[in-house]
């Protein structure tokens, strides 16, 4: 009698893991860990960096903290920049730490170098912070998504925008790595394609404090506008050392191809007045940007950035991926994340390409006169929308090897 009782108290105990287990969904480790990775304490730090796993963090809270009954764990970590760091940091999160999905990576050698890790290891990376295209065309991998912005997208919609106002002869001040010249290449090719001329480019190392040489060659060069393919601090410092050559004042126009909310507020809007620049998230949009980037300013302290913004969609959306499939197994997810359509305070109309690239609105914006911002962060104006298929590479013209299988 007494085996019996205990094979039926067994029976039982199996029946209620059962149901427990199909409630739950097949996931690994009995948890999802997710890895946050950026640059927390150099020239992105700011836009990108520890906000990075403030938008993280709210994004798991705001979704009860659990998927498919299981906790949902976060880590993050500093690259410093330095593409071995983050490979080397991410191949333990991986190896020893049961990290299932990596976001974050600001800097595009350091994303580069994780997403093709991470692909070898079957863990999928969504990249809400660097710019190069290659991660959605040569360098493409079955489970790597370019989530936020490529520079393809924030190069049309500006280039084109003042080559049409007569800004036809182009001088490039660009960044001396992955994303420094994929930003120079896509934007010159926009201003070619429109019948415009590139009189010359020079690349400065990363977080160079002095851009007087620089300037001084793109003044001489004698061009209607110089094109900034710089990020982060290194724009913020091209910009007021431009300011105090007098480009501006000379009749030359600068073109702040890829810059954020916070290096305008650091700027200031005496000198960054009349700018103009494409992104893919502007806090003042509409109710429910406005809303999200209140609660991210009461955690922060300052307002986000478009990849700020975009962490935040992201683990959210990566979170919805798992609940719809029933599982974290990076296949299974990664088929859902490319059949939903994205829709939230961030990315308007959003869809994840088979390359990788997730194509959306994006807007075109400009920078507010002193006296026509009403608060502190009140910076900038959206000028136009641009639809995703203005902004982003078709895929049909894509040069993502992967297509061709």
């Amino acid at each position: 009698m007494r085996n019996l009782i205990i094979s039926l108290g067994a029976g039982i105990a199996l029946a209620f893991a059962g149901t427990a287990m199909a409630n739950d969904g097949n996931i690994s480790d009995d948890y999802v860990k997710i890895g946050v990775l950026g640059d927390m304490s150099g020239v992105y730090s700011d836009v990108a960096g520890p906000g990075m796993e403030v938008a993280a963090r709210m994004a798991i809270a705001d979704f009860g903290g659990k998927v498919l009954g299981r906790p949902v764990k976060l880590v993050s970590s500093n690259h410093q920049n330095e593409a071995g760091a983050g490979s080397s940091i991410a191949r333990r999160w991986i190896d020893n730490e049961g990290v299932d999905m990596i976001t974050g990576m600001e800097n595009s050698a350091v994303g580069l170098a994780v997403q093709e890790l991470a692909a070898d290891k079957g863990i999928i990376t969504i990249n809400t912070g660097a710019g190069s295209t290659a991660f959605t065309e040569e360098a493409c991998t079955e489970l790597g998504i370019h989530y936020t912005y490529d520079v393809h997208a924030t190069a049309t919609a500006t280039a084109t925008a003042i080559v049409k106002e007569g800004g036809k002869n182009w001088f490039f001040i660009a960044a001396d790595y992955a994303f420094g010249h994929s930003l120079r290449d896509n934007t010159a090719a926009v201003v070619e394609a429109l019948d415009g001329t590139v009189a010359g480019s020079v690349f400065a190392p990363l977080g160079a404090n002095d851009f007087s040489s620089y300037l001084l060659e793109a003044q001489h060069s004698g061009a209607d506008v110089i094109g900034l393919a710089n990020s982060g601090k290194d724009v913020v410092n091209s910009v007021k050392q431009a300011g105090e050559f007098g480009l501006v004042q000379s009749g030359q126009k600068l073109a702040a191809l890829l810059i954020y909310l916070q290096n305008i507020k650091s700027i200031g809007l005496e000198q960054a007045q009349g700018l103009q620049f494409t992104s893919a998230f502007y806090w003042n949009r509409d109710d429910a940007s406005r809303e999200w980037s209140q609660r991210f300013y009461d955690e922060h302290g300052a307002m986000p950035s478009m990849i700020h913004a975009g962490t935040y969609s992201a683990v959210t959306t990566y979170l919805k991926a798992i609940e719809a499939a029933g599982t974290d197994a990076a296949d299974a997810v990664r088929k859902q994340l490319g059949e939903m359509a994205l829709n939230d305070f961030f990315v308007v109309n959003g869809k994840i390409l088979p390359n990788g690239s997730m194509v959306h609105e994006m807007y075109l914006l400009e920078v507010k006169t002193p006296e026509n911002s009403e608060s502190p962060w009140d910076l900038m104006k959206v000028v136009r929308k641009v639809p995703a298929e203005d902004a982003f590479i078709a895929l049909a013209e894509s040069a993502c090897p992967r297509l061709d299988d």
